[in-house]
């Protein structure tokens, strides 16, 4: 599929992990997959028009550096110790990363090339998925496949992942069937789960998970204490299980014991333990199957966290930006601490790409990249994990530094992480 130009193009009719040819400039060309920060957003709209990062286009050459930031007292940063930083670092010297993702305890990365890392962390029961329970500050590669198309790590200290041949995989600790692998074992090593090779997307939350095959179906499997699951009754399940029949879903997200999930119609859905309003419903009330948010037809993708307090955000297709939940810390960025249980917008900018919420329940914090390529950060700042150079709390969006060149964030538990594309 030949794209030339910049903003909205159309995706009807492409796959995911297809490989896109893309005019470089006016005389490079050049080619890119689609990786996982445009998986999201295909999963997002799977199909009409996408919104690409304004610093997607005219690259006539690689360059993506990988920054971290904030509590690294598990080595969580990648940095090669266990210093806290209160500003955005560069990870190494290469600048060939794709896409961050920070849990409770661990971080991952995923280079161009389809190469896994495992940045650092506690490595409590293997979630780092290197064989063993050894912490890590510095990032090693997990396994030498170049395959790996997009992760996920859970507050639970368990990992999640994708290839591009559409198999799903899983480790890390697996004592409440987060793992799906029909098991309570841990494992210290990537393992797949099923044989199938049809996984779209797929988020791990606490002690929960959910995916979102590409036959537009949904499972989840996990912890169901609430009925959080959106399946009936409150067993836990150790293999993945397919909530309701439609064949219509294009992304969820698993939060601390409730679930958030768009549809191909652009309509937005949650089920689970409604605390402080998280599902967005208008009340606290626990919904034990999806239940619609509204009426729209507009909602673009979605990020639940895995607080005690928990809080949600949301984005839509006209790229505003929306929250509700918890609001203890600011985290929610309406300049107060009051929380919400139905969506809010957050300002009234239209130019919000892509939304990320914090990962564990005294961090409560958001983050965001905007289509102008700019970094913004907001709520809890303990320990400087808004990226600020301070640690004073902020209750609305503050720009991190003056660049505008940032492609992708990841708000994690002991840390924070942002991919750069010059």
């Amino acid at each position: 599929m030949a794209l030339n130009g910049s903003g909205p193009i159309s995706l009807a009719g492409s796959t995911v992990g297809e490989s896109i040819a893309i005019e470089l400039g006016e005389s490079a060309t050049g080619t890119r997959s689609l990786n996982d920060t445009i998986v999201r957003d295909l999963a997002g709209v799977a199909s009409g028009a996408i919104v690409m990062p304004t610093n997607f286009w005219g690259k006539s050459s690689v360059n993506n550096p990988l920054y971290t930031w904030g509590d690294n007292s598990v080595g969580s940063l990648g940095l090669n110790n266990t210093t806290n930083y209160s500003s955005p670092v560069q990870v190494g010297t290469t600048n060939d990363w794709s896409m961050v993702e920070f849990g409770s305890y661990d971080s991952f990365s995923i280079k161009l090339d389809g190469t896994l890392w495992a940045l650092g962390g506690g490595n409590y029961s293997g979630s780092l998925g290197l064989g063993d329970s050894i912490g890590r500050s510095s990032p090693v590669q997990v396994g030498a496949l170049t395959t790996w198309s997009q992760v996920s790590s859970g507050a639970s200290v368990f990992t999640l992942a994708i290839k591009d041949n559409g198999t799903l995989w899983s480790w890390g600790y697996g004592a409440n069937g987060q793992l799906g692998l029909n098991s309570t074992t841990s494992y210290s090593s990537p393992m797949q789960v099923g044989s199938l090779t049809n996984w779209l997307q797929v988020s791990a939350g606490n002690y929960t998970a959910g995916a979102v095959k590409t036959d537009g179906t949904i499972w989840v499997w996990g912890v169901n204490p609430f009925g959080n699951l959106g399946i009936g009754g409150t067993t836990t399940q150790s293999s993945p299980v397919q909530v309701g029949a439609l064949t219509n879903w294009a992304s969820v997200s698993a939060g601390r014991y409730y679930y958030l999930a768009t549809k191909t119609d652009g309509t937005l859905w949650a089920w689970g333990a409604g605390t402080d309003g998280c599902l967005g419903t208008g009340s606290t009330t626990t919904q034990t199957s999806p239940v619609q948010i509204g009426s729209l037809t507009t909602w673009s993708k979605v990020d639940a966290s895995f607080s005690q307090q928990p809080f949600s955000f949301a984005t839509k297709t006209n790229n505003s930006m929306w929250v509700w939940g918890d609001n203890g810390f600011g985290q929610l960025g309406l300049n107060d601490l009051t929380n919400r249980s139905s969506p809010v917008q957050l300002g009234a900018l239209t130019n919000w790409l892509q939304p990320s919420v914090s990962e564990r329940s005294d961090q409560g914090f958001g983050m965001a990249v905007k289509t102008d390529g700019t970094l913004w950060s907001w709520g809890s700042n303990n320990v400087g994990q808004l990226g600020l150079g301070y640690k004073t709390n902020r209750s609305s969006p503050v720009q991190v530094g003056a660049l505008t060149d940032w492609s992708q964030v990841s708000a994690g538990g002991y840390g924070s992480g942002a991919v750069q594309e010059k």
